[in-house]
């Protein structure tokens, strides 16, 4: 029996999950589809400039599983982009994130969720 799979922690969802061609004939063949989990290791990496390590602790899973996340979801992209397919973004393994942890690396969370801490240092 499998191991079964471990959530991955998801700042927010997708602003739009569909992105394509314009002048794309919408059937079945034409979409590429990329799960929640995997845009948000794109998200991370390329737009935030996290590493793979610190996107796994980000995500709260194994580095080397961010690796292959990653590398499905640059495939995905670039079948997108050089077969003219729709990408879909929807599905995968994962939860949301509720903003409130401390622990969301260089403040993404706090961000994307429109909330704002004031943390206390004691010394």
């Amino acid at each position: 029996m499998p191991r079964p799979r471990k959530w991955r922690k998801v700042c927010s969802l997708p602003e739009s999950n569909r992105f394509g061609p314009l002048n794309s004939h919408v059937n079945q063949e034409n979409f590429v589809i990329m799960t929640v989990d995997e845009y948000e290791t794109i998200r991370l990496i390329d737009l935030e400039g996290f590493t793979q390590e610190e996107c796994s602790n980000q995500m709260n899973i194994a580095r080397t599983t961010v690796q292959g996340i990653y590398i499905d979801a640059r495939r995905k992209l670039a079948e997108s982009l050089v077969n003219g397919k729709v990408l879909r973004i929807e599905g995968g393994d994962y939860k949301l994130c509720d903003g409130n942890e401390l622990s969301c690396g260089k403040g993404c969370c706090r961000n994307r969720c429109g909330i704002e801490f004031d943390i206390e240092v004691k010394k």
